[in-house]
């Protein structure tokens, strides 16, 4: 069987939970990852086809002129075009975003996968439209995953097979931050103690809260990695102390934080972090590294209760934080429970629990199916 993969993310944009998850899928599917769609001054609406290892990524491509109406007349035929250029008939439906609904819904998939993983409509600049295109969804979905507990108690209510997968992680490769190495070139150069943080930097990041410790602690060096996005780069803090790297890939990540002293999510309590689950937060601890976040709920239970992560939601309590950290020399004790607690975490183990049950839908499925063909016969 096929596997199309619907996404509001693209594929090389930050590698995260869709691209661990369908990559994997990938060795037991033909997958098609279906990138949100480009626009730009063309004639013809078409798609652009790039391999990624064993997953194809399509990225649909419009003219700038089209109204909402034309963009899902042409995105509908462009997905026909798919269909029919790799002869893809009995396929599963992967959802990361209800919208795409708009041109994929006149299809029948075998099996309908929603893998919520973030309550997209809480999101700066979400279409208003999202959530009654999730209710749809969620009639259509055979299966529904979330991104978190917090996430899951939320919605556990609108399906009836609906299943909790928390942010997991490649733990091999953040244990690459344990050992030892040089600096990358453009972090060698920054003095410790070095307060570290990678992943998107948008309206859930707390600027603020940036702002008030770096001026606090000047002898503190904070390490920015990643892209800016939905919010202005002039209103990020500037300090001497404060460095933006910019965007990194995957595989980098350990290199830069291996040379971090503490690694932080400093993270603002509004409407777009309510559910969220960091995919950082157990990935910094496999790195060995001590964590402050925000008291985001999925970090909070387990890793703050637990004594994994410090948490932080003013300037006062992330500098308390920072202090103790810093003055613990020895945290053998400390890493030895974060290892025993991350050793049953994994995106192998997410994936196979998640694959069981699509196993599980399709067997049900072919099982109902002949049964309906056998009362037809007798």
């Amino acid at each position: 069987m096929d596997l199309i993969c619907y996404c509001h993310l693209r594929w090389n944009f930050v590698y995260q939970r869709p691209q661990h998850l369908i990559s994997r899928f990938a060795n037991n599917y033909r997958v098609f990852y279906i990138e949100e769609p480009t626009f730009s001054d063309i004639n013809q609406s078409s798609y652009s086809l790039e391999k990624n290892g064993s997953v194809n990524v399509i990225t649909p491509q419009l003219a700038h002129q089209l109204n909402e109406s034309d963009i899902i007349n042409e995105l509908k035929t462009i997905l026909d075009k798919i269909l029919i250029d790799h002869s893809i008939s009995n396929h599963l439906a992967w959802y990361y975003t209800p919208i795409p609904l708009k041109f994929s819904r006149q299809l029948k998939p075998d099996v309908v996968v929603y893998d919520c993983m973030d309550e997209l409509s809480n999101f700066k600049f979400a279409p208003p439209e999202l959530k009654s295109l999730e209710r749809e969804l969620l009639t259509l979905a055979d299966v529904v995953f979330t991104g978190g507990e917090t996430l899951y108690q939320a919605k556990k209510n609108e399906h009836k097979n609906i299943y909790a997968f928390p942010s997991s992680i490649d733990k091999e490769h953040f244990a690459k931050a344990r050992l030892a190495a040089n600096d990358p070139e453009d972090q060698k150069q920054i003095p410790h103690p070095r307060f570290g943080f990678y992943g998107v930097i948008d309206e859930r990041f707390d600027l603020d809260l940036l702002n008030a410790v770096a001026s606090a602690k000047p002898n503190w060096n904070f390490v920015i990695i990643g892209p800016v996005v939905k919010i202005d780069p002039a209103t990020l803090p500037k300090h001497e102390n404060i460095f933006y790297l910019g965007g990194k890939t995957y595989d980098q990540l350990p290199e830069y934080l291996r040379g971090w002293d503490v690694a932080m999510i400093p993270f603002l309590l509004n409407e777009s972090t309510k559910f969220i689950s960091p995919t950082k937060t157990p990935e910094y601890l496999a790195g060995g590294k001590p964590v402050i976040s925000a008291s985001i709920a999925d970090v909070v239970s387990p890793y703050g209760n637990e004594g994994f992560v410090h948490i932080a939601d003013n300037a006062a309590n992330f500098i308390a934080a920072g202090e103790n950290i810093l003055a613990d020399s020895n945290k053998t004790d400390w890493l030895i429970k974060v290892d025993n607690f991350l050793q049953n975490n994994s995106w192998d183990i997410t994936w196979n629990k998640m694959n069981g049950l699509i196993e599980e839908e399709k067997a049900q499925k072919i099982k109902t199916l002949n049964n309906l063909k056998h009362q037809v016969y007798v």
